[in-house]
């Protein structure tokens, strides 16, 4: 049974790959996957999402939705507001294509992720 839904109209604006510290912790993995969409186009289909809020690693307020039946992350957003949502890409039905994905935060990568070659990368610290 289906506890929550969201749709997204149109492509991903970009694919990131962070490798901050809250993303490990809140993925139990090595990263988080980021799908960025257009705010416009977004909307919750089924179920009511709860909210909490942290702060970046860069300093930002971030406002996070879970599924509050299963708690899982369905899509983080700027506070205040921007023109984009974050989708996590572990919330989504089809898997998602990482092959362009930017990876972020990769001055905290774990030790042996390899990047590849060429891909693009921003270290922040």
């Amino acid at each position: 049974m289906v506890k929550f839904s969201i749709e997204s109209v149109g492509e991903p604006i970009a694919v990131y790959i962070c490798h901050c510290k809250e993303c490990q912790k809140q993925s139990a993995s090595a990263f988080g996957i980021s799908v960025d969409v257009a705010r416009v186009g977004f909307q919750i289909t089924q179920g009511t999402p709860k909210y909490w809020y942290r702060m970046t690693d860069g300093g930002r307020k971030l406002k996070c939705a879970f599924c509050s039946t299963c708690g899982s992350r369905l899509w983080h957003e700027s506070d205040p507001v921007s023109e984009t949502i974050s989708l996590k890409g572990g919330s989504l039905d089809e898997a998602v294509d990482v092959s362009d994905a930017i990876h972020v935060w990769v001055s905290r990568k774990l030790p042996g992720i390899i990047i590849p070659e060429g891909t693009k990368q921003f270290l922040y610290d």
